[in-house]
């Protein structure tokens, strides 16, 4: 693996730890890839191909730790002023780290030596935001005790609505009886390519709740599907050619994600989006994932909770797990 600039090594109780913190640059990339598809914690959303896509929006400052010059760890970072941040363009973002040969004295060994790298870069402050247990293939919070090792503190913590597949709750008696409606009414629900149509109906959805539109634009979406055709897909719910309801789902095991949900009025009468509901969970459990993920359900960092919304994913079977972000001052 070729250097960048900026190695650094850690002196702890007058031992050398043998690592050493460089800064990602694009001749990685097929390295770092490779790292991320064999990892305890990586998901699609830290390949290069995903991240890269708004490299325009983000100053991409993301870090390689080396362990006796083998690679040992990833950071998806940017670098905002003298902020280092867990790349604000993705959910989340810590340490991508190996199944083997790695405990919590290697992270404690790198988290050191990283802090050690940015202060010689005259960073004063990191913004980190742990990987959600539900997506780890193996228990994988060794960088959590490294961050209360060195004073960090939690400073945003949204919460998302999530049914364990191994044993989920059953929809309460109501979405139960949406299901049954919308068959009778002949609904159908599956896969799509209508991106352009859903987009169409989501950033309408979106204006006139919200004021806002879809953070992908449609060219974004249709890119980073045709990056990851069996990451990223769209599931739609339709009456005699209408589009009525739509999710588009981010597939990395062992987690299901819904990435959008959106119902037009008359897919929101027919319990169109409980149907698709239905049909996605059973499907994410034949296809052997863990979880099925519907998303936050936060505004403000956290600090306001859609209530409404986090009552409907509950009926659905669903319940809580947070997404926190740390802050340390360097």
């Amino acid at each position: 693996m070729a250097p960048s600039v900026g190695r650094a090594t850690a002196i702890v109780n007058n031992h050398l730890l043998m690592i050493e913190i460089v800064r990602y640059d694009a001749s990685m990339a097929r390295q770092w890839d490779e790292f991320v598809t064999t990892s305890r914690n990586g998901t699609f959303l830290h390949c290069r191909g995903y991240m890269d896509y708004h490299s325009d929006r983000f100053n991409d400052c993301s870090l390689v730790a080396l362990r006796d010059d083998k690679l040992c760890a990833l950071l998806p970072a940017n670098i905002d002023g003298d902020t280092l941040w867990s790349h604000r363009g993705l959910t989340y973002g810590s340490w991508i780290v190996p199944l083997k040969h790695f405990d919590a004295t290697v992270m404690i060994e790198i988290m050191d030596a990283a802090i050690k790298w940015m202060k010689r870069q005259g960073i004063k402050r990191l913004v980190y935001k742990p990987v959600p247990h539900i997506y780890h293939r193996y228990p994988c919070e060794e960088d959590i005790y490294a961050l209360f090792r060195h004073h960090a503190a939690i400073i945003e913590t949204n919460i998302s609505t999530t049914v364990d597949l191994n044993c989920p709750l059953p929809f309460d008696r109501g979405n139960k009886s949406g299901v049954n409606a919308a068959r009778k009414a002949g609904i159908s629900v599956g896969p799509s390519d209508d991106w352009q149509g859903y987009w169409h109906l989501l950033s309408w959805l979106l204006g006139e709740r919200y004021d806002t539109r879809p953070v992908h634009s449609l060219d974004e979406i249709r890119l980073l599907y045709s990056r990851f055709p069996e990451s990223i897909r769209l599931y739609t719910a339709t009456l005699q050619g209408e589009l009525l309801a739509g999710v588009v789902m981010y597939l990395s095991h062992p987690v299901a994600h819904c990435q959008y949900i959106g119902a037009s009025p008359r897919g929101k009468d027919s319990k169109a989006l409980t149907l698709l509901f239905d049909h996605l969970i059973q499907e994410a459990r034949r296809q052997g994932f863990r979880y099925f993920d519907f998303g936050i359900s936060n505004e403000d960092h956290g600090r306001y909770l859609n209530e409404g919304l986090v009552r409907q994913k509950s009926r659905l079977g669903g319940r809580g797990i947070v997404y926190n972000t740390f802050e340390l001052y360097i």
